[in-house]
């Protein structure tokens, strides 16, 4: 550890720029890895259909089918609300 911490202080005094862009690289490979925000967005994508369906008029035979398009029926991803 002792070697470690000496070799940035070395590399500080010699070349404080390239330090600190290899930080911020670093910080930039870690941060989404770790980032509680990486969680949500990949369950939004998940409940997200890639093709949306087209809306289909109910006959009186389909019983899955919505009387409109905008009838509230399935998943209302309740989860993303109470957040």
């Amino acid at each position: 550890m002792a070697g470690v911490a000496a070799f940035l202080k070395n590399a500080w005094n010699k070349e404080p720029v390239i330090v600190v862009s290899f930080a911020i690289g670093l910080m930039g490979l870690t941060l989404p890895v770790i980032s509680p925000y990486t969680k949500y967005a990949g369950m939004i994508n998940q409940a997200t259909p890639y093709n949306y369906p087209v809306p289909v008029r109910d006959d009186g035979n389909m019983p899955d089918v919505p009387v409109h398009p905008c009838e509230q029926r399935g998943d209302r991803l309740q989860w993303l609300k109470d957040l």
